[in-house]
């Protein structure tokens, strides 16, 4: 009912609404002469009460007081004897009467509608925030499923190297749980509720920061330089992912023997449809690289391009000073 109440009120216009009242009125005039020596002596409002309130509960609250003051005209001129507007104490007493009657019924009828009003808003909103938090489950559920896999997929690789190799299966549980660790590290920043408005740079640079402490390498420094752009949280949670595992690469093989140096992530727009994310060092390069960490080989190699994947990039990387891994992705 409200809100079949309020389609027909937004569609009405203010002419259509004083031509209502207007109608109402005349009938309730031409329905009280119908009653004229069927009702008995002393009802010259009778009719004219639903008209006022059918007026204003239809038309709005200027309809329905043009409709009382449209019946109460009427009825002191023909149905209040003597016929005429003519004012004695007992007519006036009747028409106060009417007048204090219609103003109630005016009042509750307005501050229902507003009511029923507020109602809807709030009804509207209570919608909205129903299909935001489904969105948002949903979207937690896709990406709680893809973490886990990320998680299956690093055990796995971990397993092989440590069925290989089982004299390092410390150093490699080690390293596994380091990088379970920085994606945790990186969900709880980008789901902090005093991290919402942070710009995507100042964001990068928390999380190198984060990456070069918690390696313990001293010297080296990072530099982030990206537009103000916005991505959703599924993909600035994978580029997250593919900076910490590069930065992460460089700090292990780019900085031998304490040798300092920089980082630098940048972040730029191809076309409209497209960026480029590139993370660089200025370190020894990639001929100086174990082979085992060189491109497609190492363990971390082979998460970057899965990641890059993800992003349904495409990754290329060039040696010379330094080594810099570009991965070129839809916005």
């Amino acid at each position: 009912m409200p809100s079949a109440l309020s389609r027909l009120r937004s569609t009405r216009t203010p002419l259509l609404a004083w031509g209502l009242a207007g109608a109402i009125t005349g009938f309730a005039v031409l329905l009280r002469y119908a009653l004229e020596g069927t009702l008995p002596p002393g009802y010259p409002f009778l009719t004219f009460f639903p008209a006022v309130i059918l007026t204003t509960f239809v038309s709005g609250t200027r309809a329905g007081v043009l409709c009382a003051a449209l019946s109460g005209l009427a009825a002191w001129y023909w149905f209040i004897p003597p016929v005429g507007f003519v004012l004695d104490w007992q007519s006036g007493f009747a028409l106060a009467f009417y007048v204090f009657i219609v103003v109630v019924d005016i009042a509750l009828i307005h501050a229902m509608t507003k009511a029923m009003q507020r109602l809807e808003v709030e009804k509207g909103v209570s919608t909205a925030l129903a299909e935001q938090q489904r969105t948002m489950f949903e979207e937690l559920q896709h990406r709680v499923a893809n973490n886990m896999a990320f998680v299956a997929s690093l055990l796995n690789m971990s397993r092989r190297r440590i069925l290989a190799d089982p004299a390092a299966a410390p150093a490699i549980i080690d390293e596994a749980r380091g990088r379970i660790e920085t994606m945790a590290r990186i969900h709880r920043r980008l789901h902090d509720p005093s991290q919402v408005d942070l710009p995507i740079g100042s964001y990068l640079i928390d999380l190198c920061s984060d990456v070069i402490e918690a390696s313990g390498v001293t010297g080296v420094s990072c530099q982030v330089d990206v537009p103000e752009m916005s991505f959703d949280i599924r993909k600035l949670t994978t580029i997250s992912m593919l900076v910490s595992e590069v930065v992460t690469n460089s700090l292990k093989h780019a900085f031998p023997a304490g040798r300092s140096g920089l980082i630098t992530v940048r972040i730029e727009r191809a076309d409209e449809a497209r960026a480029v994310l590139t993370i660089a060092d200025d370190g020894i390069g990639l001929p100086d690289v174990p082979e085992d960490a060189q491109a497609g080989h190492g363990l971390g190699n082979r998460i970057i391009e899965a990641l890059a994947k993800q992003l349904k990039g495409t990754i290329t990387r060039r040696s010379g000073p330094g080594l810099a891994t570009q991965v070129d992705f839809p916005i």
